[in-house]
């Protein structure tokens, strides 16, 4: 149902600078920053931040120095907030392809290709369904509205670019002095193995010693342990705790927990006599409960998020039904419409983009056989690929308009494409890397077109409100989209080589779990009893109405320290919160404190990872900076610098919102 009353901010006759050189050029550069930023959040705590906010106001603050419009900031923010839309659909599935070992190495051509076609595909299909879904006044559009809403409090002055620079500068100088690459003097975690007291069970093991002549059971003597670690002193993993909200950090911290706290001491201790030859201290156990964790925990982890993805897409099968169908019936409806269109209104023409989706489906034809090495299974995975991806973009659009970017499902809509990719490759016969390789790159695709459909949407929404013409936003998604795509890859395998991907400083935890899905599936070595055991987990979260199955598992996923780190930036937000409440009188002092904490903490984690990304750039470069300063190589920092950072960190996000709404309510005054 459209909504024929809705007036935008711009009024539809206002002729108005918007789709200019100076628009796109900072869109360009906000794309490839942002979404290099996302990249390195998403390998490091295996979530990525909406940049439609620190876009906005990023826009807002430069272009102000060049007298630029409204129109003019909305077109640079939807230029570069695509870029971490196209970051999340390649942290998600590029990587597996080097953790399942199709390839050595990241192939830089091919991973381009695989975002490009990713992220054009994403903006071709959403045009499609822009209008019913942008103008249907059902959808709510939290995150967008309130985006709207900021740009138009910009007007006045206020555009908050403070917060953003200011966080950044300050996560950035942390990072330098935190990050192994760096000059080490900050230590990041502190973490130690607790051995327990002498125990005896009735078990049998390798090492079982028979205590009663001709018992039937062997009775032997376990000590165990547990690892204990503190949270990660990271700006970042504060700034995404802060912005999901206390609520979210801890079902993501209950998810470590039950994973490093509760099954981790119980396969010690069954493992303890087995494992006793190889440890060498307390450190030597520290490593020993990394592998064990990642050899057993990690597939029951996988197995959760597994039935915590399929269940989220079951819950909103509703909106996912009505929005694909809403999809379907526009495309019908824009064939048959021959009435001139206002400039609001006015989408790119939908014959060029029906044929660039029909172009863009016989390259990947082609693309595909160079995986396969069959153009049968070629043909094969393009249809599948072509099909899932309308579904998804549908799906994501739709799921925008309702929850906002930050809360979209990404991994959960491909990894059902990957399941139903790797189920046809067994099914035709494609075996070994080529049919992972196969698997993957149809995964990798829609990934993409997931994550950039559901971002396009969500900025078209502000756009929609501000009086933003359809037409040029959308030549601006596609130009931020292919600027990233030709430059995200850069940063990614810069990480890998600085790092590792797959390591505890880059876990990757959708790319694992990718990874494991389709060579366990194609290749046969998935650990199903681990697996299946990890989906009865989340049938009994689901049975008991826990929140997010999906989110627990990924915290089972993820290292202990980034997890609690993630639980404390939520904790500031609840204090930060608490502090506020007494001062708070209507919903714009909430808006108030709300829209300044999220941009602090959405500066901490830009900052963060821009300093990560450089400092990865300097190890390939054979520089490092703890060396050239004379620090000794088994220095690794002071852990009383760590807790003064997560100080300076909470007094940051606590004080300034607070401080912002007063002097909001000042001015009302």
């Amino acid at each position: 149902m459209t909504n024929k009353e809705f007036k935008p901010f711009v009024p539809v006759e206002t002729s108005m600078k918007e789709l200019t050189f100076k628009a796109l050029f900072l869109g360009v550069i906000l794309a490839v920053v942002l979404g290099a930023a996302n990249a390195y959040l998403g390998l490091k705590a295996g979530m990525t931040v909406a940049a439609t906010f620190p876009a906005a106001v990023i826009s807002m603050a430069v272009l102000r120095f060049f007298k630029g419009t409204i129109l003019e900031e909305n077109i640079a923010r939807t230029t570069g907030a695509v870029g971490e839309a196209l970051a999340a659909g390649a942290i998600f599935t590029l990587p597996a392809f080097i953790m399942t070992g199709v390839w050595k190495e990241f192939n830089y051509l091919t991973s381009t290709l695989l975002m490009l076609v990713g992220g054009i595909l994403g903006v071709l299909l959403v045009i499609i369904l822009r209008k019913t879904m942008v103008e249907d006044a059902t959808l709510p559009y939290p995150e967008s509205r309130a985006c709207a809403e900021i740009v138009k409090a910009g007007q006045g002055g206020q555009s908050g670019a403070k917060y953003v620079f200011g966080s950044m500068g300050l996560a950035a100088f942390i990072e330098i002095f935190k990050n192994p690459n760096g000059i080490l003097i900050i230590k990041d975690s502190v973490k130690g193995f607790l051995q327990f007291g002498l125990s005896k069970i009735n078990l049998i093991n390798s090492k079982a010693q028979v205590i009663t002549s001709g018992a039937k059971e062997a009775v032997f003597s376990q000590k165990g342990g547990m690892v204990l670690q503190s949270p990660a002193a990271s700006p970042a993993f504060l700034g995404v705790g802060y912005i999901i909200g206390f609520k979210l950090a801890a079902i993501t911290f209950s998810g470590g927990i039950f994973g490093w706290l509760f099954l981790m001491p119980i396969v010690l201790f069954l493992m303890y006599n087995d494992l006793l030859p190889f440890a060498d201290g307390g450190s030597g156990w520290i490593e020993i409960a990394k592998s064990a964790y990642s050899s057993t925990v990690k597939p029951i982890a996988v197995g959760g998020m597994l039935v915590g993805a399929f269940y989220t897409l079951f819950k909103m099968r509703t909106s996912l039904i009505s929005g694909i169908g809403r999809g379907i019936a526009d495309i019908g409806a824009a064939k048959g419409s021959s009435v001139k269109v206002k400039r609001t209104d006015k989408d790119a023409p939908l014959g060029i983009v029906l044929i660039s989706i029909g172009v863009i489906v016989l390259c990947m034809i082609v693309l595909y056989n160079t995986f396969t090495h069959q153009i049968g299974s070629a043909i094969l995975a393009a249809v599948v690929m072509a099909i899932a991806g309308f579904i998804f973009a549908a799906v994501a659009g739709y799921l925008v308009g309702i929850i906002g970017s930050s809360s979209n499902p990404i991994s959960g809509l491909t990894l059902s494409t990957l399941l139903i990719a790797a189920l046809l490759m067994v099914f035709v016969g494609m075996k070994g890397n080529p049919g992972v390789a196969a698997v993957l790159g149809i995964a990798s695709v829609v990934c993409c077109v997931a994550g950039v459909a559901g971002d396009m949407m969500q900025d078209w929404k502000v756009g929609h409100i501000l009086g933003g013409t359809p037409w040029k936003m959308q030549v601006g998604g596609m130009i931020g989209v292919v600027a990233a795509a030709l430059v995200l890859v850069i940063p990614i395998m810069l990480l890998h080589e600085a790092n590792t991907i797959g390591s505890d400083a880059l876990p990757a935890p959708q790319a694992g779990l990718m990874a494991m899905m389709s060579k366990g599936i194609v290749g046969g070595e998935m650990a199903w009893p681990l697996v299946i055991s990890g989906m009865f987990f989340a049938i009994a979260l689901i049975l008991i109405g826990s929140p997010s199955p999906m989110l627990i598992s990924v915290g089972m996923y993820l290292p202990f320290n980034t997890t609690f780190a993630i639980f404390v930036g939520g904790l500031i937000k609840y204090i930060a919160d608490q502090v506020a409440k007494k001062r708070i009188k209507d919903q714009k002092d909430k808006d108030v404190v709300d829209n300044t904490g999220l941009l602090i903490a959405s500066g901490l984690v830009a900052g963060e990872a821009l300093v990560g990304i450089l400092l990865a750039a300097l190890v390939v470069g054979n520089i490092n900076l703890s060396s050239l300063i004379g620090l000794p190589a088994d220095f690794h920092g002071f852990w009383w610098l760590g807790v003064l950072v997560f100080l300076v960190l909470g007094y940051t996000l606590i004080k300034y919102p607070y401080r912002e709404l007063l002097r909001s309510q000042s001015e009302k005054k």
